[in-house]
């Protein structure tokens, strides 16, 4: 004698609820995990707070050590490290400057990405009831 059991519907429910459990609760918190490494990551690769700590050290300079001689040649190695100096501090601005734009960016699309987690569920209800009724935008330029 066969005994059939009729899991389908109860294994299909739990999975809806399974899947939608994740979403508004650890699938949420991943996701503003995962937005605050790819800040941290964007900050390391930009090297913000290095940059910033060492915004006028000389760029890139050789001879950045004692000098000995005339006055000449003192002179002209104070006018070498305050050159070499502006010009660090010009490049590391910049890249301070694009760094904290990209953090910016990022920062913008992790709050919309937030905002609109919880709703993207309630999409594809709209689509399938779109695709059932035969809706189909109109494309006009």
């Amino acid at each position: 004698m066969f005994v059939l059991w009729n899991v389908s519907s109860y294994n299909s429910d739990m999975f809806l609820v399974g899947i939608l459990s994740w979403w508004y609760g650890n699938g949420w918190s991943a996701r503003i995990q995962i937005i605050k490494r790819q800040l941290s990551s964007s900050a390391d690769f930009f090297s913000v707070g290095m940059l910033v700590s060492t915004i006028f050290a000389p760029y890139r300079q050789i001879s950045a050590g004692e000098v000995d001689g005339s006055l000449k040649v003192h002179l002209q190695a104070f006018v070498d490290r305050t050159i070499s100096r502006f010009v660090g501090a010009f490049i590391r601005m910049f890249m301070i400057i694009i760094g904290l734009f990209a953090m910016l960016f990022q920062v913008i699309l992790g709050i919309i990405i937030i905002i609109l987690w919880p709703i993207m569920p309630v999409f594809i209800v709209i689509g399938c009831i779109l695709m059932v009724i035969g809706w189909v935008p109109l494309w006009t330029i």
